[in-house]
C-alpha cells in the first residue's frame, strides 16, 4: 500500500484527482508530475490494484522529477481536491450499440458526479471521457453545479493538431501558430479560419503572400479533414489515443491551477452565447483558477456560425435520444 501523505498546508497544495487510471488518466498522471504544477495526484479507479499499480509505477520516477505525491485514491480525496479530472469510461461490448454505451458511461459519470457533491468538494471539475460534450452537460446537469466549475477537454486537443498542421504546411514554429477548433470534439467539428493568424496576419492573406500555394482552399480543406479524422488514425495505428490528450490536460490543469486566465476552447455550457443554448460544445473560453472565467464570443463568418450551429444541434439530438432511452430503461 502506498504511504500516507506527510502534514502539509492545505494553502500552499495543488491537489488533482483522476478519475480512471486507464491509458488516458495514467499518460496524464505522467505528464503531470512532470510539469511541476501539481503537489499531490490522486488516481481513483474502479479497480483498485489498477490505481496502485500505477501510482507505484509513477512513483518509482519521483528522483527525476520536481516534488509531487503521487498515490492511490478513494472517493474520499475528492473533499480536499482543487482539480477534479475525470477520464473514466466503460468499453463498447461485442454489438452493443453507441447509444446503450453512451447510457452506461453517462450512469458512470452521474454516480462520480454523486460522490463529488457529497464530498462537499469546491474543486474545478474537468470532463474528458467521450464523448465529452455529451458526458460534461450531463455532469453539469446531473450535479446542478455552476457550469463555471464544469469544463470538458473539449477540442483543445483538436486545435492543437490544427496548429501543429499548420505549422507543418506553413514551416513556423507551432507555439506561433493561432489556430482554434471549434464545436463538437467529433466530426461535426469546425475550423475558425476567421480567428487563425500568423503574427496577427490572417491565415488566407499570410498565404497569399507566401507564394507556396497555388489551390489553398483545396489545402485548407485537406488540413480540417485531416484534423477531424486523426484520431480514427491513430486508434487504427495502435489502439488508442493518450499522449496527446494526456498533455492537452497538462496545459488545461495548469491554466487552473496557476490562474493563468488561459484562452483554450474547453467545452461548455452556453447560455445564448453564438446564439445557442442548452448544450456543451467547444468555443474560446477564458480559464482560470475560478474555472471558465469568461465565454469568448467572436464573430465568426457566416459559414463558421451556420456550421457551430449545425454542431450544436446535432449535440441536441444525441442528448434528446439519451433521455430517451433512459426513459425507456426506466419504465
Amino acid at each position: 500500500m502506498t504511504a500516507s501523505i506527510p502534514s502539509r498546508q492545505r494553502a500552499n497544495t495543488r491537489k488533482v484527482v483522476i478519475v480512471g487510471a486507464g491509458d488516458v488518466g495514467a499518460s496524464f498522471a505522467y505528464a503531470l508530475a512532470q510539469s511541476n504544477i501539481a503537489s499531490e495526484i490522486a488516481l481513483v479507479d474502479a479497480n483498485a490494484e489498477l490505481a496502485e499499480g500505477q501510482a507505484l509505477d509513477l512513483s518509482h520516477g519521483l528522483p527525476f522529477v520536481s516534488p509531487v505525491y503521487i498515490h492511490a485514491g478513494t472517493p474520499a480525496d475528492y473533499a480536499d481536491a482543487d482539480l477534479i479530472v475525470i477520464t473514466a469510461g466503460a468499453k463498447q461490448r461485442p454489438e452493443e450499440s453507441r447509444l446503450n454505451l453512451l447510457a452506461r458511461n453517462a450512469a458512470i459519470v452521474c454516480s462520480i458526479m454523486d460522490d463529488i457533491t457529497t464530498s462537499h468538494s469546491d474543486a474545478i471539475i474537468i470532463v474528458v471521457s467521450n464523448p465529452v460534450d455529451i458526458l460534461t452537460y450531463v455532469a453539469q446537469e446531473h450535479s446542478g453545479l455552476p457550469r463555471t466549475r464544469i469544463l470538458g477537454s473539449g477540442t483543445v486537443l483538436d486545435s492543437s493538431r490544427f496548429r501543429y498542421l499548420l505549422s507543418r504546411h506553413c514551416g513556423i514554429d507551432v507555439r506561433n501558430m493561432h489556430a482554434y477548433i471549434l464545436g463538437e470534439h467529433g466530426d461535426s467539428e469546425i475550423a475558425a479560419w476567421s480567428m487563425t493568424h500568423v503574427a496577427g496576419m490572417p491565415m488566407d492573406k499570410y498565404c497569399a503572400i507566401c507564394g507556396k500555394d497555388q489551390n489553398w482552399k483545396y489545402i485548407r480543406e485537406q488540413i480540417v479533414e485531416k484534423v477531424r479524422k486523426s484520431a480514427y488514425h491513430i486508434i487504427g495505428y495502435k489502439g488508442s489515443t493518450c499522449y496527446g490528450i494526456g498533455l492537452a490536460l497538462v496545459r488545461i490543469a495548469g491554466a487552473i491551477l496557476r490562474d493563468e486566465h488561459s484562452v483554450l476552447t474547453v467545452s461548455c455550457r452556453l447560455h445564448g452565447e453564438y446564439d445557442i443554448s442548452h448544450v456543451c460544445l467547444s468555443v474560446p473560453c477564458v480559464v482560470s483558477r475560478e474555472g471558465i472565467q469568461r465565454i469568448i464570443t467572436s464573430n465568426l463568418s457566416e459559414e463558421e456560425q451556420q456550421g457551430l450551429e449545425n454542431s450544436a444541434n446535432l449535440l441536441r439530438q444525441t442528448l434528446k435520444d439519451l433521455e430517451r432511452q433512459s426513459q425507456q430503461q426506466q419504465q
